[in-house]
């Protein structure tokens, strides 16, 4: 049932251990939610699973393979997608084309226009389809990378903190597409700081403090914590 594993993984840069034997594991079928204090080490542990920066040493498993040292574009190949923060979407190109390059190295012109439309539909940007991209909304253009995201159709989904910016009710939408895309059968890693996003979509949530794992649990089990209250929580349990 397991399908991302971290063996004691560490992370040096020169005398600063940013990542500190992390043994993580991800369940298959899963929404997973990485929560901690700035500084705690997320960004780096997820370029770590990226492939971004080579582990100062351990081991990251994925569906049962060893993909350490393997690079970024091997690591989609055997089904890991991103979405980052930051929107990496083609601002020139419209909303379709945009999907259509994502699409576009794997599905026949008939099968992708069907699949783009589908995609529009799903994200609930039909209406903005021949809008130049660099014009949508913040929360669209999110919406917009996790369609190109999930193009690929991977197994794992990775998000880095994808509700940065959001209001309140584009960050319940985001959670809709996260889970409607869970219940599709994918898995889910992500990144996050807004506990709102995490109470709403997360089966389960991992705390990095100091590079380390500090907590795990389902999301009453971590704000009931009063050490990851002290730590992340402004001493509250609320």
């Amino acid at each position: 049932m397991t399908l991302l594993q971290t063996h004691n993984l560490n992370k040096h840069f020169g005398g600063l251990h940013v990542t500190a034997d992390v043994n993580f594991s991800l369940e298959r079928g899963k929404i997973h939610c990485l929560i901690g204090p700035n500084g705690a080490g997320k960004s780096t542990f997820f370029r770590l699973l990226l492939g971004e920066y080579p582990p100062s040493s351990g081991t990251i498993v994925f569906d049962e393979k060893d993909i350490t040292r393997l690079k970024p574009f091997q690591r989609i190949n055997q089904g890991i997608s991103v979405k980052f923060q930051v929107p990496g979407i083609f601002g020139a190109l419209s909303t379709r084309q945009n999907l259509q390059i994502a699409l576009q190295h794997r599905l026949d012109s008939r099968d992708l226009d069907l699949e783009v439309e589908r995609l529009l539909e799903f994200l609930q940007l039909t209406e903005a389809a021949d809008q130049q991209a660099g014009n949508l909304s913040h929360g669209m253009k999110q919406w917009l990378e996790i369609g190109m995201a999930i193009s690929l159709k991977p197994k794992l989904l990775l998000l880095d903190e994808p509700t940065a910016g959001m209001s309140p009710d584009e960050t319940f939408r985001t959670g809709e597409i996260v889970k409607q895309l869970n219940a599709q059968g994918m898995t889910v890693l992500a990144v996050e700081h807004d506990m709102a996003f995490v109470r709403q979509v997360a089966d389960r949530v991992s705390v990095l403090h100091f590079g380390r794992i500090f907590a795990e649990g389902t999301i009453d089990e971590i704000v009931a914590d009063e050490r990851v209250a002290a730590i992340y929580l402004g001493q509250s349990h609320e």
